[in-house]
């Protein structure tokens, strides 16, 4: 049965699992371009002699620029679904990777960074719209699947930067064109998905489940506080993708490379815990899964700062997997909340989570200036008790 003899709940139950493996690839593409940003810092702090402000910076520009744009991208493509934008933001991607490759100066790096957010600004909401679409009412587990493949993506970036770039230099970032171009490719044929059947499912899907309505004072306050619960996830995230390489160089004394293998391992367990979280949503409910992902990295992240190598090791890992599991919960929360608005609330949250990685970025750099890597880490580590927030959080009763 196809997608246009299928009944509206028929179409909206159907997963189409080609479209989501395809999306997720596509997210591991388009992140683990992005994460070669952060993963050359060491390399571009030395070559343009810049301060750890300046470093922060650099990623407060490119999660700035994803940021402010990906809630008016949602917006204007639940008034008018724009298909084919998805390839348009990977070129964006493309063009950033060629302009970091030969940057010759620290405004030109920024340049980069801004076409790099740009990319992600249309690439996010839209890919979670598609998601969706293709998920035939398992949500978490699209959504999680779509953002595990930007969580490998995360892990390799700084992987395959510990070889290539690490040999060729920062010229080498130019010889992942190749990877942005495969892009191009893939999400055009998913642009096309989208159009033909892609707009039936989503809408089919709404007319099918809806939740009981709430009061729009009692919407913002759940929005209000999924907020804060995305800030404290994405603030201790971004002190470990961003510094942890810097902290284990000057705690531990270790070389570029093994501090971005170990950089590896902690994004690695972020993929996992990603997986993870969308499913155990769908069987135990979003709250649950929200509960013990905030929360639960407490004790380790208290640990982190006084551990040795070894146990640092261990205990990133640990909190890396349990964080992650967050996201894909409060999105898909979300969505639920209000489910006509679908593109605006997935540009809404992606669009967040940068902008809290972007000032956390600046925040943390002007911290570490003027204290040191490792007082950041016992300042971070209090950050998961804002994971008590989740006791206002509804439980979403649906009916048909």
């Amino acid at each position: 049965m196809t997608d246009t003899t299928a009944t509206p709940l028929k179409i909206a139950q159907d997963t189409s699992f080609a479209v989501l493996f395809a999306i997720s690839f596509c997210h591991l593409l388009n992140d683990m371009m992005q994460a070669l940003l952060p993963a050359i810092y060491p390399i571009l702090k030395t070559d343009f002699h810049l301060s750890f402000a300046q470093i922060g910076v650099i990623t407060a520009v490119f999660q700035g620029t994803a940021s402010l744009l990906q809630p008016w991208v949602g917006y204007a493509s639940d008034r008018r679904p724009m298909p084919y934008s998805l390839p348009l933001g990977m070129v964006s991607t493309l063009a950033g990777l060629l302009v970091l490759g030969f940057a010759g100066s620290y405004a030109i790096v920024l340049l980069a960074a801004m076409l790099v957010g740009l990319g992600s600004s249309v690439f996010h909401p839209e890919s979670a719209r598609v998601a969706r679409m293709a998920s035939g009412g398992r949500h978490g587990f699209a959504q999680s699947l779509f953002q595990t493949g930007g969580n490998i993506g995360s892990a390799l970036g700084p992987l395959s930067a510990a070889f290539v770039v690490a040999l060729y230099g920062q010229r080498g970032v130019a010889w992942y064109a190749g990877a942005a171009l495969l892009g191009i490719i893939i999400l055009t044929k998913v642009g096309s998905w989208y159009k033909h059947h892609g707009l039936a499912r989503i809408r089919a899907a709404h007319k099918a489940m809806r939740h009981e309505p709430l009061p729009l004072a009692r919407i913002l306050t759940i929005i209000f506080i999924l907020a804060l619960l995305i800030f404290s996830k994405y603030f201790y995230l971004v002190s470990i993708s961003n510094y942890f390489t810097f902290y284990l160089i000057q705690t531990f004394h270790i070389s570029v490379p093994s501090a971005q293998l170990h950089l590896f391992y902690f994004l690695a367990a972020v993929a996992v815990g990603a997986f993870a979280g969308g499913p155990l949503g769908d069987r135990f409910g979003r709250k649950y899964v929200i509960w013990i992902s905030i929360l639960g990295p407490l004790p380790f992240t208290l640990m982190l700062p006084y551990a040795n190598l070894f146990w640092t090791e261990i205990l990133s890992v640990v909190i890396g997997a349990i964080l992650a599991s967050a996201f894909p919960a409060i999105v898909v929360y979300a969505q639920e909340l209000l489910p006509g608005k679908l593109g605006m609330i997935s540009g809404l949250f992606y669009g967040f989570s940068f902008g809290m990685g972007a000032i956390g970025a600046a925040a943390l750099g002007l911290l570490a200036d003027a204290t040191s890597i490792t007082f950041v880490y016992k300042v971070c580590a209090f950050l998961p008790l804002m994971g008590l927030l989740t006791v206002f959080l509804p439980e979403l009763k649906k009916h048909e």
